[in-house]
């Protein structure tokens, strides 16, 4: 691609990013550095789009970019800095050391989504922390809540239905049946051992205590399971410069989409294959690919330098990629830098 070409094709792109609008060879006229013709520039476009890196929508003879154009323009052209002051300052603000992981990456979550004017997924790490201490609260005769808290200060809660007729001792029981069992182990190694656990104990408990025991675990299998990992917000940004009927029908899709928590969890973990921001553009993202939409996104590591989860945003294909990536980027690292300080 010669100078002149490169420079319009990254104007149409340019222009096509920021109002989502074709461009036409006239309008490109007055933005070209050297003087040329509307006539010269209408080739040029011929030439890129035999090419596959424009096209012309129906009711419009301006161009804009194919997924192919735009796949080129970020690997080629675009240029990266570092997220402007403002953001990173609201980005550092979330970053609260003495609150637990989730809330922290919550507010992040939320921060990361208003900044991008996208939708935000954020996957938590998994639950690695050796659980401190397992209690059971009687809330009604067939409600209790099971409470969990993790040797890194993490709690969480958990509301199950308790067998009928079960006693305050039972309770108790199944409480120091669970927390010898269970302290020192985190909470996939308590539910792959639980079954044997019971059989082997099964002597001693007795039919209550036992139910409890298997109600209070079963309660835990969905703790820090991938669709409570999985953090989705701004999902109304998304309609705000839906214009049309077809702008409207790609954000329903992506909404559906966006419901699919554990396939986006698992593939938010394949991310971990290198570090680094990734895009994924239109068709190129298997999972959103119905609904014409982008996903920039960025592993994040903890104190070991593993991967232990991902930050990204999600919107249509005209995404500011110069501002948004950057900006998960820089997010990624602090949340990792959180991450190491706590060990």
């Amino acid at each position: 691609m010669d100078a002149r070409s490169r420079e319009v094709f990254q104007r149409v792109v340019e222009s096509y990013l920021s109002s989502g609008e074709p461009m036409g060879s006239n309008t490109l006229t007055q933005h070209m550095t050297q003087p040329v013709s509307a006539a010269t520039i209408r080739n040029v476009m011929k030439d890129l789009e035999l090419l596959g890196l424009l096209d012309s929508p129906h009711t419009s003879a301006g161009r804009q970019p194919t997924e192919l154009g735009l796949r080129m323009f970020v690997d080629g052209i675009l240029e990266v800095g570092e997220p402007d002051e403002a953001a990173q300052r609201k980005i550092s603000a979330t970053m609260d050391e003495n609150d637990s992981i989730t809330g922290m990456l919550d507010r992040m979550s939320s921060t990361l989504s208003g900044l991008t004017r996208g939708a935000s997924l954020v996957l938590a790490p998994k639950k690695s922390s050796p659980i401190k201490h397992i209690e059971f609260v009687s809330l009604a005769t067939d409600r209790a809540l099971v409470v969990l808290v993790f040797a890194n200060g993490e709690v969480e809660n958990r509301v199950f239905r308790p067998p009928l007729g079960q006693t305050p001792s039972q309770m108790r029981e199944a409480v120091n049946f669970l927390n010898v069992i269970g302290q020192g182990r985190t909470l996939q190694e308590l539910k792959s051992t639980i079954v044997t656990e019971i059989k082997k104990h099964r002597s001693e408990l007795d039919v209550l205590t036992t139910g409890l025991v298997e109600a209070g675990v079963a309660v835990m299998q969905d703790a820090g399971g991938d669709n409570e990992r999985l953090i989705v917000r701004g999902r109304s940004n998304l309609l705000e410069n839906a214009g049309t009927a077809e702008d409207l029908e790609r954000v329903r899709v992506l909404f559906d989409d966006l419901e699919r928590k554990r396939d986006i969890a698992e593939f938010l973990q394949l991310t971990d294959e290198g570090e680094g921001v990734r895009i994924f553009i239109g068709s190129e993202n298997k999972l959103f690919s119905l609904s014409g939409s982008s996903l920039v996104v960025s592993p994040y590591m903890n104190a070991d330098q593993k991967v232990v989860g991902a930050i990204g945003v999600i919107g249509p294909t005209r995404l500011n990629y110069g501002r948004i990536v950057p900006i998960v980027n820089y997010t990624a690292q602090m949340v990792g830098r959180v991450l190491s300080d706590r060990g």
